[in-house]
């Protein structure tokens, strides 16, 4: 017989892990959908999906942006796996907002795209991108997370 210690800690252990298997869980949805309908490897569709959600971050209010993690558990593990930024979108992203582009937006642009790059996609997947990572989230998390990440991502 367990010590009952070691059982109140088994179970514990076991219920704090449900959520992170859940959200992994939830993410690996979201990957294989981009993965099927688009023709990209995994790492490109998590990389790929990590870069706008890290990008819809930026452009969203702290507040906006807890109501898509509560949507959508796991979002954090996703951004984690998008590619760091190059120089070079820092430099267009700045160049653009001195042209008269939003600073915010622009910037989000760049690294977006300099993220598909680093990844060997092409920034026109940017867009194909976009659509099914909204409609996935408004399927999971609901109308209003859906809503918060189209208005983000309205590069």
């Amino acid at each position: 017989m367990l010590p009952k210690r070691f059982c109140l800690a088994l179970i514990a252990v076991f219920f704090l892990a449900l959520p992170v298997g859940s959200a992994q869980a939830q993410m690996n949805d979201l990957i294989g959908l981009l993965t099927s309908q688009l023709g990209v490897t995994e790492t490109q569709a998590a990389g790929g999906a990590g870069s706008l959600f890290g990008a819809a971050k930026e452009q969203m209010s702290p507040g906006d942006f807890k109501t898509v993690e509560e949507g959508l558990p796991g979002v954090d593990g996703l951004i984690d796996q998008a590619p760091e930024p190059s120089e070079s979108s820092s430099l267009l992203s700045s160049g653009s907002s001195l042209l008269g582009g939003s600073g915010s937006e622009a910037a989000s642009m760049g690294t977006v795209v300099s993220s598909f790059e680093s990844l060997g996609m092409s920034p026109e997947m940017v867009q194909q991108f976009v659509p099914i990572v909204t409609k996935y989230a408004g399927d999971v998390g609901g109308p209003e997370v859906a809503q918060l990440l189209k208005a983000a991502l309205a590069f």
